[in-house]
């Protein structure tokens, strides 16, 4: 390579360390942690097609000008403030995602808006890469669970098996079947979407064609592990409950995600048949030579609008910096270690999460205790979790994420008010939840108290955080929840009136451990019993 080659790759690798640096906790999470979950282990191979797709369009710059563009530095700055949103908000896919922003914004500043559509596939498959926020794989991992095993119970039934379905748990007699959250088949989803993307850009078909190519990624994902899961019941019913464990479960998996990829290259074959063509003509992997890398490289040094680019990647830089180092206001507050165990006549045991609950949650103080009363048939569980700062990975966990994972499936959620519970005298709002999990039943109620805010919206709270970082330079908070089991035969009104009866008596108690406009004095906390 000539001299004019080698200086603006050299600057290219000089901006992305600098971007590295500014985005390394968001990039660490996503590569040393979401990229080692089972379902985006694929993420590793996406770069290296990213580059593929943009390598086999460089000859197509030739009849496109490279003009540095002013956009490009606007998609810089917009990243930026991405990037902000992200940090203070505790929101790592935002970071990740305020990341590719600023990529594509440094791109498009470089070799301008036409070149940038030109290889905007391989830009746009950069974005597969970012893992989805825990909330929304919760959720869909839910309805996968539940969609999966209503088809599965379908195709059971209609091989002559007798099964009853209650949520995701197949009860075939001999054997319960759990559509657990890891048989959801998000971990065909995923990987499977991606490459029904990579599959709609390379063949040559019409529009829809590829617009159908690349959502069919779903519906083939739901019906093969649908099918994968009558499987299952099949073979135990036929050979017993050693079927559904094992090396045999896991090769299933792998056997189905092959037979998904199959059935995209059948749909495209299809496709190929109704216009007359073979497949091997509608659909070719092509290898560039090695030397159109050169039509990737813009000639003419630096533009304006590249070096304003480049100025605001070295001031995003500097500033996030600025923005670690910037020290929290972390208000005074009474330790939960002190909350009361007798409350009226609810009379609590406190215990310990596990260790490795605690390396997930990380809370900066927490109550979990089981209160029982005379007067009561069942106790209810308090959990109290406290951050003292949410701007990094310590951040409140939604139940509404946490229980799906832990196995509960939820067939209702609402938001209910409780008059008459707030300092002011207003209604405490709360969300109501009921689960279900292997034929047990409970009621959940949780709320998040965040700096004098009651809230039931997890995106509300992301909100706050952030605006109260940039405001108040305050990010604590608290989840607090309220749980009993609902035994079987027993109405659920019962369980709704034990519940809000201990919230009626605790819920003052919480004012003075969890810090809002004003912080209750040490002195005026009441002793524990």
């Amino acid at each position: 390579m000539t001299r004019s080659t080698w200086l603006p790759l050299s600057l290219a690798l000089l901006v992305l360390a600098a971007l590295v640096v500014m985005f390394d906790e968001g990039l660490a999470k996503m590569v040393l942690i979401q990229w080692q979950m089972p379902e985006y282990q694929h993420s590793f191979l996406i770069p290296f097609i990213s580059l593929y797709l943009i390598w086999a369009r460089a000859t197509d710059l030739q009849r496109v000008p490279m003009q540095a563009s002013w956009a490009g530095a606007g998609i810089v700055a917009f990243g930026f403030v991405v990037f902000l949103l992200g940090e203070f908000s505790a929101i790592a896919t935002i970071v990740q995602y305020a990341f590719l922003i600023t990529l594509l914004g440094l791109v498009v500043a470089v070799i301008g808006v036409r070149a940038s559509a030109v290889v905007w596939a391989g830009l746009a498959y950069l974005f597969f890469m970012i893992p989805l926020p825990n909330l929304v794989t919760y959720n869909l991992s839910g309805l996968f669970q539940l969609w999966s095993s209503q088809i599965g119970t379908a195709f059971l039934r209609l091989v002559g098996i007798s099964v009853y379905l209650e949520g995701n748990v197949i009860d075939l007699g001999v054997y319960k079947l759990q559509v657990v959250e890891a048989c959801s088949g998000l971990r065909y989803l995923f990987p499977l979407t991606s490459f029904a993307f990579f599959c709609a850009y390379i063949f040559r078909g019409r529009l829809w064609q590829k617009v159908v190519i690349f959502l069919s990624a779903v519906p083939i994902t739901i019906l093969m592990n649908s099918f994968r899961i009558a499987v299952t019941g099949v073979l135990v019913n036929q050979y017993g409950t050693s079927q559904a464990e094992g090396f045999l479960h896991y090769f299933e998996g792998w056997i189905i995600f092959v037979a998904c990829i199959a059935l995209l290259f059948l749909e495209m074959a299809l496709f190929s048949l109704a216009s007359g063509r073979r497949l091997a003509e509608t659909f070719e992997v092509e290898i560039p030579a090695l030397g159109d890398f050169r039509y990737l490289v813009p000639q003419g040094g630096l533009k304006p609008p590249v070096t304003a680019a480049l100025v605001l990647v070295v001031a995003g830089a500097v500033g996030s910096f600025a923005i670690g180092a910037r020290e929290e206001l972390v208000p005074e507050r009474v330790t939960l270690q002190r909350f009361p165990l007798v409350i009226g006549q609810w009379e609590g045991q406190d215990s310990r999460l596990e260790t490795e609950v605690l390396e997930v949650l990380k809370p900066s103080d927490y109550l979990i205790a089981s209160y029982s009363a005379a007067a009561s048939p069942l106790p209810v569980e308090l959990y109290i979790a406290y951050y003292d700062s949410q701007r990094k990975d310590a951040t409140v966990h939604s139940p509404r994420a946490c229980l799906p994972g832990g196995g509960w499936l939820i067939t209702d959620i609402a938001q209910r008010e409780l008059p008459d519970l707030l300092p002011d005298g207003g209604a405490l709002p709360v969300n109501r939840v009921v689960i279900e999990q292997r034929g047990q039943r409970a009621l959940v109620y949780y709320w998040f108290m965040q700096r004098g805010r009651y809230l039931t919206s997890e995106y509300l709270v992301k909100w706050f955080i952030f605006w109260d970082a940039l405001t108040r330079n305050r990010t604590d908070g608290a989840m607090v929840r309220v749980m009993t089991f609902v035994p079987e035969g027993t109405d659920i009104a019962a369980a709704d009136e034990r519940v809000q009866a201990f919230i009626r008596a605790a819920e003052p108690k919480v004012y003075y451990h969890v810090p809002g406009e004003v912080v209750a004095a040490a002195a005026n906390v009441p002793d524990r019993r």
